[in-house]
């Protein structure tokens, strides 16, 4: 049941990041919204750095922190992009298209680690990632503009920048999860994204936000980085431990129906026709891509 009661609530709580994105995106610029809501998200999973070292686990050294210093760039420009993206599009809307990271992730990984090449000769990865592809286009291509038509191809490339750097960061982050432990590599990823932000924001963005957002903003915003940054990575990781990483992913498709109900509820989001069929179609071919077997080996493929 703690398996089960766990996955629930990543899937309850991964529904809510693009709105709440999208609702502080009137409030914060793209870079000081992410660097505070990371800043808050590293002071809340930080002590567990230090945790895993008295229980024995690997210590933090310097090439602990290098090898978390690799998933940390993409995982900035994502942060970044994705909340850029939403002011091309709904959070309903985006929170389907980000599931076109799985096809990326897939194709990554066959790049980044020739044990797992076996998968693309399976016939779910190859007609999962066509589907995938051709819905995830569609939901973009059928989203109405500001002006009336489709959306402008900025937006769409922004969106596509931000599916593929989450992607890139799920399989670099494999390393360093296998290093130091998921929650352990996550509070150091999050540190050192937060570290990152800071200059960007200093920058580009405007670091005093805070002060002129007021305190309601600010308590959504410190609930959002919480909720939906550590708290839900945490409970990811229980569920995996204790369901498995098939059931665990299988599920999170469910969250752009949670994202999609909620946005249509507090920011009037309306689908069209043509995007729901997209998004059927990008869901499906997700979900075949996660359902390739492990058993069938490339030793089989080999005695063709």
């Amino acid at each position: 049941m703690e398996g089960y009661a766990a996955i629930l609530a990543t899937v309850l709580i991964w529904s809510t990041p693009s709105l709440f994105q999208f609702y502080l995106n009137r409030f914060y610029d793209p870079w000081a919204q992410n660097f505070y809501r990371y800043s808050v998200a590293c002071l809340a999973v930080i002590p567990f750095l230090f945790f895993g070292s008295r229980r024995g686990s690997e210590r933090i050294d310097r090439r602990s922190i290098a090898a978390c210093l690799i998933p940390t760039l993409p995982n900035v420009v994502h942060q970044v992009s994705q909340n850029v993206a939403l002011f091309h599009m709904g959070p309903g809307v985006y929170a389907i298209f980000i599931r076109s990271s799985v096809l990326f992730s897939t194709l990554l990984a066959l790049i980044f680690f020739p044990e797992e090449r076996w998968i693309i000769r399976q016939w779910r990865f190859q007609a999962g990632t066509l589907l995938g592809l051709a819905g995830a286009a569609g939901v973009l291509w059928f989203q109405p503009g500001q002006a009336g038509g489709t959306i402008a191809f900025r937006g769409i490339a922004i969106a596509f920048t931000a599916s593929f750097c989450w992607a890139l960061y799920s399989v670099l982050v494999k390393r360093p999860s296998a290093r130091l432990g998921p929650i352990r590599s996550f509070a150091m990823i999050s540190f050192l994204t937060s570290a990152f932000l800071l200059p960007l924001t200093l920058a580009f963005g405007s670091i005093g936000t805070p002060l002129r957002a007021g305190g309601q903003v600010n308590v959504i915003l410190i609930i959002s980085a919480v909720t939906c940054i550590s708290l839900a990575h945490v409970l990811y990781y229980v569920a995996i431990r204790k369901v498995g990483v098939a059931l665990a992913q299988t599920l999170q498709l469910l969250c752009p129906a949670g994202a999609v109900a909620l946005s249509a509820l507090f920011f009037g989001e309306r689908l069209t026709s043509a995007q729901i069929w997209s998004a059927v179609l990008l869901l499906l071919g997700a979900f075949l891509a996660m359902r390739v077997k492990p058993d069938e080996t490339p030793a089989k493929a080999e005695g063709l």
